[in-house]
């Protein structure tokens, strides 16, 4: 996808990856991408940043955001929650706001964008997923499998969106050095070359990338023998 005057949005902008992929887009020639978070404003010192407060979890924050954004061509949503804990022993309240947001947060922001994406096309949806959604940690478990189920939906969007022009993208990246991994010893990537092997992905048409080192071998695996990956990551 040409990127060049792209009209980009970015969930979850105002740090981390988010903030990485605003400067990401912006180096690539987009003319303006919203900043959208639920929180703190992201930086717009520049004139083509737009914040945009967003909690997808929320349907009139979502609606209202659509309606605010109606030239966009590129939707990334990149906002989600992580909560810590094992399949048995995790706090399933915790593993209900993880779906909350990172499954049907994703969905509803998609749907949402969708027919101003069909309207601008040439467009795209950008979901940032992780390793973890293809095989799961097991300290991670409700995690995993928010991110699975939006895997899942990636590939049914991917499909439903073909014929209307819209180019869907799934990131599958492995531990990022962010805060959501503050105090995980494990290895990281860093966030700025995470969003660039991504933007670079998207600009390229691509529908899948795996955006750092780690998740480069791992994805590699697991398109062998998806039970090999799913050993390596529990052991």
């Amino acid at each position: 996808m040409n990127l060049t005057n792209s009209v980009a949005l970015v969930t979850g902008a105002n740090r981390g990856l988010g903030a990485r992929l605003v400067a990401e887009l912006l180096g690539a020639g987009a003319a303006k991408v919203y900043a959208a978070s639920r929180g703190t404003a992201a930086d717009t010192a520049d004139p083509r940043v737009r914040a945009l407060t967003l909690d997808i979890t929320e349907p009139a924050s979502v609606a209202a955001a659509a309606a605010a954004a109606p030239d966009v061509t590129v939707l990334v949503n990149n906002a989600g929650v992580l909560a810590f804990g094992s399949a048995l022993d995790g706090d399933l309240a915790a593993f209900e706001r993880d779906l909350r947001t990172n499954y049907l947060g994703t969905l509803r922001a998609t749907r949402a964008f969708v027919p101003a994406l069909a309207r601008n096309a040439p467009s795209a949806v950008v979901n940032v997923l992780t390793l973890i959604a293809l095989a799961p940690v097991g300290p991670m478990a409700g995690y995993s499998a928010s991110k699975a189920a939006a895997h899942s939906i990636t590939q049914a969007l991917r499909a439903e969106l073909r014929d209307r022009g819209i180019t869907v993208l799934g990131a599958y990246p492995g531990g990022i050095d962010t805060d959501m991994l503050a105090g995980v010893e494990a290895e990281k990537a860093a966030p700025e070359m995470v969003a660039a092997r991504i933007v670079a992905a998207l600009a390229v048409g691509e529908t899948v990338v795996f955006p750092d080192d780690a998740s480069a071998g791992a994805g590699s695996v697991y398109l062998s023998d998806p039970l090999k990956l799913e050993h390596l990551l529990t052991s």
